[in-house]
């Protein structure tokens, strides 16, 4: 049974409670690893300054306490992050997506930021990146 790491732990613990609760139901069926959570001004603003993030502090969902925004990676044993390997960024990306729905859980996708469900008219490719767009569940 896939479990997160300390560090991937204390990085989700920087975020808010929806994208923690999101995430810890995603670490029972699926491994991965918590990147980033929040983000501090020195750490944004060079994201910023090596075109990794289009936002200056403190205007990114990473930016707030707790954190809007968290990066979290597909992870396998003995291979680690398939950085090289797209593919399972998208898979993943569908996992997390569903499940957010399930839950009642708005989020965005760094992977098709207008969330049009067409991944071919990016700018920017973020494929760990998930963000809240609203903090209120949706309700049926």
């Amino acid at each position: 049974m896939p479990k997160f790491s300390l560090k991937s732990i204390d990085r989700l613990n920087t975020c808010h409670p929806l994208l923690q609760e999101l995430f810890n139901d995603i670490i029972k069926t699926d491994d991965c690893a918590v990147i980033e959570g929040h983000r501090n001004r020195r750490r944004q603003n060079r994201l910023f300054n090596e075109g990794k993030s289009r936002k200056q502090w403190p205007d990114g969902k990473h930016n707030f306490m707790p954190s809007m925004a968290v990066d979290v990676a597909p992870w396998f044993p003995g291979k680690g992050i398939p950085w090289k390997e797209p593919g399972n960024f998208y898979y993943f990306a569908g996992k997390v997506k569903a499940k957010a729905r399930e839950l009642g859980i708005r989020i965005r996708w760094g992977g098709d930021w207008n969330s049009n469900n067409d991944v071919t008219d990016q700018t920017l490719h973020d494929l760990p990146h998930f963000e809240l767009v609203s903090t209120d569940r949706i309700t049926n």
